[in-house]
């Protein structure tokens, strides 16, 4: 009572309230509140303690439920998952998706060009590989990503070409024949010195050529417009034939077959019977292969290979064939009697007289004898190279 009576002095003598009166309630939940502190002069002083704690009570609850609405506003939503990939999975998935770019590269004529450069670009970006075709033309660009490409494809004395093209994931992509053209020259010089480059890739390519892989038939050309040959170049065919291992061994066969008849008697048995008969055999076949491949075709400007048909009749065939074992193509690229070979095989007989025993050594009449048989049998090894032999023959190139 004495609180009582003291509060109502104070507040300028108001009754006091009823003990049962309820003071309303106010809401505290919502985020948004606004507290109204009643008025001294109508709240009694029995609720003032009450209303202060339900003050009391209310407040932490707000604040708590603005923070957390604030905390609600700023947090982003939450991330998609995603799925985790381990390292052995997505190196495989992108070694499948590199593919491969693989083509030829020749000239007008249809042969190999060696040495050309292939460049992989882009578009609008720097190169991303670089390869030379190897022997026989061709090349393999490898680990490159699916996507547009282009090709840029350069070689000495031809003119470049770019050819663009797209590659799937995964893909061995084989490109067709690249054929460049000869680059445009303004002297005469200058064409000469092409062509004596152009000649000396298909000696390369006719380096290659080995029957069944192993014997050389380096004399023979499978493009009928190939380029002549210059005196160096023969010389250089001819050397490469005369010092292959084949040739060694050809003539190591032929001095067992002699001994073993008894053949060349003056040369005797044995051990240095059969050295004898070995020197001669190679003497024979190298004199032949410098006198009537390369000296010879020089002085008389002829080309000592054998030009392949390949098309026609069989019979037009076989006489081309043979007549290849008498006439030849010159330098100049028209047809005319093969001196060379003629005059070559005389000129092998001849100088085997020098070596051989002197019981052996042929007259002259026999001399001429042995070089018919040699025309003879060259007219048959013709029909083998129309017919047979580039069947055999793994690295024959051109078009016929």
């Amino acid at each position: 009572m004495g609180l009582t009576t003291s509060t109502s002095r104070i507040e300028g003598q108001q009754p006091p309230a009823k003990r049962n009166a309820v003071a309303p309630r106010r809401k505290c939940a919502s985020p948004r509140f606004s507290l109204r502190v009643p008025r001294p002069l109508t709240t009694p002083a029995s609720l003032r303690w009450p209303s202060v704690c339900v003050l009391l009570f209310c407040l932490p609850g707000a604040v708590q439920s603005q923070q957390v609405k604030r905390v609600d506003t700023v947090l982003p939503e939450a991330p998609t998952p995603r799925l985790l990939v381990g390292r052995d999975t997505l190196g495989q998935d992108q070694s499948q998706a590199l593919g491969t770019i693989s083509g030829t590269v020749v000239d007008q004529n249809g042969n190999f060009i060696v040495a050309a450069r292939v460049k992989l670009t882009r578009e609008g970006g720097a190169p991303l590989q670089e390869v030379v075709t190897d022997a026989e033309g061709h090349f393999t660009l490898a680990g490159v990503a699916a996507g547009p490409f282009q090709i840029m494809v350069t070689a000495d004395s031809f003119a470049g070409r770019e050819l663009p093209g797209i590659l799937d994931p995964g893909e061995a992509l084989a490109m067709p024949e690249i054929a460049l053209s000869i680059a445009a020259s303004t002297t005469d010089v200058q064409v000469r010195v092409t062509n004596y480059e152009l000649a000396e890739e298909q000696v390369k390519v006719q380096e290659l050529q080995r029957v069944l892989g192993v014997i050389p038939n380096f004399y023979v050309t499978y493009q009928q417009d190939a380029l002549p040959l210059r005196p160096r170049q023969k010389f250089e065919l001819a050397w490469k034939t005369s010092v292959d291992p084949v040739t060694f061994a050809a003539s190591g066969a032929f001095a067992g077959v002699e001994q073993a008849q008894n053949a060349y008697h003056g040369y005797g048995q044995g051990a240095q019977g059969y050295a004898k008969r070995y020197g001669a055999s190679y003497a024979d076949a190298f004199v032949g292969i410098m006198v009537g491949g390369a000296i010879l075709p020089s002085l008389f400007k002829q080309d000592p290979r054998y030009f392949y048909k390949g098309t026609g009749s069989v019979r037009s065939r076989i006489l081309y064939a043979l007549a290849n074992a008498v006439i030849c193509k010159g330098d100049n690229g028209h047809w005319q009697a093969d001196y060379s070979g003629i005059l070559g095989g005389l000129a092998s007989g001849g100088i085997s007289n020098l070596y051989y025993p002197a019981s052996s050594r042929n007259g002259a009449w026999l001399t001429f004898e042995n070089t018919f048989i040699g025309i003879g049998g060259s007219g048959i090894g013709n029909i083998f190279q129309e017919f047979v032999v580039r069947k055999l023959t793994p690295h024959a190139s051109g078009k016929p």
